[in-house]
């Protein structure tokens, strides 16, 4: 190696070894950032036509796109359906941009039944209850020798307040409960604060003041979406949903990596977990973030409760007529103006 080389590797070396975590892992641009991962392309172009001194960065395909939106400066991805490409895409935005903040939105299911068409739900934590210990029946799994004890497989149960396991889910059968022996499980975690051990988790919360931010918003949801306007003025009332859509702060939102069109499932989920909505980005991206130590939240539109029967009128309306994506990108923007008055205020 020429000693001019060898310099310049040792230099690098001890300037990545002395920097910042934040500063180490902007690959491609280093301006602090608030980073937006939108599930939902629709609500995407919403927010990037809105944002200012627009930058795109390609990324193994993907589309990164710095500006300021709101008075924040922001880098906002399409993420793509499912928990793998949310992972993927999050950690790029991460490793590529230098981000403080993260903020998903999209749409989703509903599980809790007293919600609508509609709604923008932002809940207070995220799980994956489809991270799973499959056993044979209902009995508590014991691996290891001691029932519920998974640690000789690197594995941990989740548990209730009360401290025992969750329960596995059951079907109602046509002949009485049909045990399918799925346990749900924590996720082990390691990242520079527990390791090498590492931690397990079953909820991420999300970050405590921006939801603090989110729950004082009182952003304009509309109940009918811009194409149920005629061009002479008035309003076709079959592109309207029949409740003027609200905000829901709290609550424990659910990934997985299926489309959930199985109500008895769902309503276990909500049994067990007291779950507001389904869907398969956020709780990756949760988990990206805690690993990243980067704090996030999530807004998430209802389109439909999930594994429900039959034709809702609701949920035709709100993907024809706009709705879903105008009042998602409605509630992403009331946010990026408070967190910028938030700011200012300092």
């Amino acid at each position: 190696m020429a000693w001019s080389s060898r310099w310049c590797f040792l230099f690098l070396a001890a300037w990545c070894a002395a920097a910042p975590a934040a500063e180490r892992r902007c690959l491609t641009e280093c301006s602090p950032r608030i980073g937006i991962v939108s599930a939902f392309g629709a609500e995407a172009d919403i927010l990037i036509a809105q944002t200012q001194r627009r930058r795109v960065h390609t990324i193994n395909g993907k589309r990164f796109t710095t500006g300021v939106l709101r008075g924040n400066p922001v880098v906002i991805v399409l993420s793509g359906v499912s928990m793998v490409n949310s992972t993927l895409v999050t950690q790029q935005m991460l490793d590529h941009f230098r981000i403080e903040r993260l903020v998903m939105s999209g749409i989703a299911g509903g599980v809790d039944p007293a919600n609508r068409v509609g709604d923008v739900t932002v809940p207070d934590r995220w799980a994956m209850p489809m991270e799973v210990f499959w056993n044979t029946d209902s009995s508590l799994p014991s691996p290891c020798g001691t029932p519920r004890d998974l640690s000789c497989l690197g594995l941990s149960l989740a548990t209730g307040p009360d401290g025992q396991p969750l329960p596995p889910y059951v079907i109602d059968g046509p002949h009485g409960p049909v045990e399918t022996g799925l346990y749900m499980r924590q996720n082990h975690v390691l990242n520079s604060s527990n390791a090498p051990a590492g931690a397990y988790y079953f909820d991420y919360p999300v970050d405590a003041e921006m939801l603090r931010v989110a729950s004082g918003l009182t952003p304009r949801l509309e109940r009918c979406g811009p194409k149920a306007t005629r061009p002479d003025g008035s309003v076709d009332d079959k592109l309207c949903v029949r409740e003027t859509p609200r905000l829901k702060v709290g609550g424990r939102g659910v990934s997985a990596t299926v489309f959930l069109a199985n109500a008895s499932y769902r309503a276990y989920l909500h049994r067990v977990l007291q779950a507001q909505t389904f869907e398969m980005e956020t709780a990756a991206l949760a988990h990206v973030a805690h690993s990243n130590s980067v704090p996030y939240i999530a807004f998430r539109s209802l389109s439909d409760l999930a594994g429900g029967e039959g034709f809702d009128a609701d949920v035709g309306a709100l993907f024809s007529s706009g709705l879903a994506e105008t009042n998602e990108a409605a509630v992403t923007l009331a946010f990026l103006d408070a967190w910028r008055q938030r700011r200012a205020a300092r």
